[in-house]
């Protein structure tokens, strides 16, 4: 396996975060086929992280210097695909006003990578798979070839196989992007990472729009199916936020995130009575593939118990102070560092 350095590896850690066995795996994967040029495809589902893979892949691998393309085959129309990928001459076809490089030239020396793959259209997988052959391409209304060294990374959320046997993907051109087959676990497969994605959404956002979670809302996360994966995961995370920004939620506020309902109106200082008034989740512990921001964790926590001390104290700051055994200066101090106003 390659060899990777300590910045290398920092890096994919940011692009691919977590600790479950599943991570870790994809993570080795990883160092494995960064170090050739071989095709890879990447095989998962829908929102489940495959272009950040990809952007790993190239961020390891020796052309990492040079350009990342990313371009979703299945989200260009059909009548541009040919120009997107290969470029045109300009009067090849109405509307080309001018010479335009495709993407394939514009990732020379570097990596390509199509995403949703299996949604092309047949007639493109032919000249896709001549490229591949030659290394060349040529432009739409062009004569002559352009040659290009690029490394291609593909995804798909279809099942391959299915596709081959209906016809709708050639299986030549199905052996030639994937050489290299990478599984991306859905995010089902690897919930115990959900604690790391949510601090990864909510990293440089004010306190304020920030919800914290309990053990029991991160219980509930963790037993959700996610059929969005991390995208649906970083949607909740969003929602959370403006919804519920400096408070922390219970297993019963992430129902209702979940199925995207609005939120009671009514106080919820019985609950937080009902709370001891500590910090309700605590971030996890630094290691050498997710450090933490320290500061960020002390504000974090002096936030939420200014914020629940206000909340039991209806507004009142002297008795907040009190409940804090803080001085009524320093808790109006506190507060305007955070931003944050008295509720009565």
């Amino acid at each position: 396996m390659a060899i990777l350095t300590a910045e290398c590896e920092r890096e994919i850690a940011s692009l691919v975060i977590g600790t479950s066995p599943a991570v870790q795996r994809l993570r080795a994967m990883i160092a494995r086929v960064a170090a050739s040029d071989v095709s890879v495809l990447l095989a998962g589902p829908s929102g489940s992280g495959k272009e950040l893979v990809a952007q790993a892949i190239h961020t390891a691998s020796g052309r990492s210097g040079n350009s990342f393309v990313a371009i979703n085959t299945g989200a260009i129309p059909a009548e541009l695909i040919e120009s997107e990928l290969f470029g045109h001459e300009k009067g090849s076809f109405t509307g080309a006003h001018s010479r335009r490089t495709g993407h394939f030239e514009n990732a020379h020396k570097g990596t390509l990578f199509l995403d949703e793959i299996g949604d092309m259209r047949f007639d493109m997988q032919v000249k896709l798979l001549r490229v591949l052959e030659e290394r060349i391409v040529t432009r739409v209304g062009s004569s002559s070839g352009t040659p290009v060294d690029v490394r291609i990374i593909s995804a798909t959320h279809q099942d391959m196989d299915s596709a081959i046997a209906e016809g709708r993907f050639r299986q030549d051109l199905f052996f030639r992007l994937g050489v290299v087959l990478v599984h991306v676990p859905s995010l089902a497969e690897r919930s115990e990472d959900i604690p790391f994605l949510i601090r990864h959404f909510q990293k440089g956002k004010p306190s304020g729009a920030i919800a914290h979670f309990d053990e029991n809302a991160l219980q509930r996360l963790m037993a959700h199916a996610w059929p969005g994966n991390v995208r649906e995961l970083r949607n909740v995370v969003e929602r959370a936020g403006v919804l519920y920004g400096g408070e922390i939620l219970n297993a019963d506020d992430i129902d209702l995130l979940l199925t995207n309902a609005l939120p009671p109106l009514e106080s919820r200082r019985e609950r937080l009575a009902a709370a001891p008034l500590s910090f309700a989740q605590v971030g996890p512990a630094p290691s050498k593939e997710q450090p933490i921001d320290l500061r960020q964790e002390i504000e974090t926590i002096e936030l939420e118990r200014i914020n629940m001390a206000l909340e039991l104290a209806d507004g009142i700051v002297s008795e907040a102070a009190r409940l804090l055994t803080l001085k009524r200066t320093t808790l109006i101090e506190k507060m305007r560092k955070y931003g944050v106003q008295a509720v009565a």
